[in-house]
């Protein structure tokens, strides 16, 4: 049995034209590895909204301007002494200003 209390689940939002650049950073640092297996990710198409407001810098839209574009949620497991290297690769080609990353601490079953 897996013990998942070491582990943390990633979401993060992103364009779809980043997808494979991300998933190609992450699994050339063997963070997509699971067992006998790499590129172990999830995808799902989502509907961003944002506005950006005054000091934003933002790649798409416009300050002040509520925006709603096309996006993919994409979800993968790390170990947690991966995160900061994650966070690196993500930074480094992720397009936004301030991506939306959501990180879960995963328990035991």
């Amino acid at each position: 049995m897996i013990n998942l209390a070491k582990f943390l689940k990633i979401e993060l939002f992103i364009p779809e034209e980043y997808v494979v650049k991300l998933a190609n950073a992450l699994n050339e640092n063997s963070i997509l590895k699971y067992g006998n297996y790499d590129y172990v990710f999830t995808t799902s198409k989502v509907v961003g909204n944002f506005r950006p407001i005054e000091g934003a810098n933002p790649n798409i839209g416009e300050i002040g301007v509520v925006s709603e574009v096309d996006e993919v949620k994409m979800e993968f497991r790390i170990v947690e002494e991966d995160l900061e290297e994650v966070k690196k690769i993500v930074e480094l080609i992720h397009p936004y200003e301030e991506p939306v990353v959501n990180i879960i601490k995963l328990v035991s079953w």
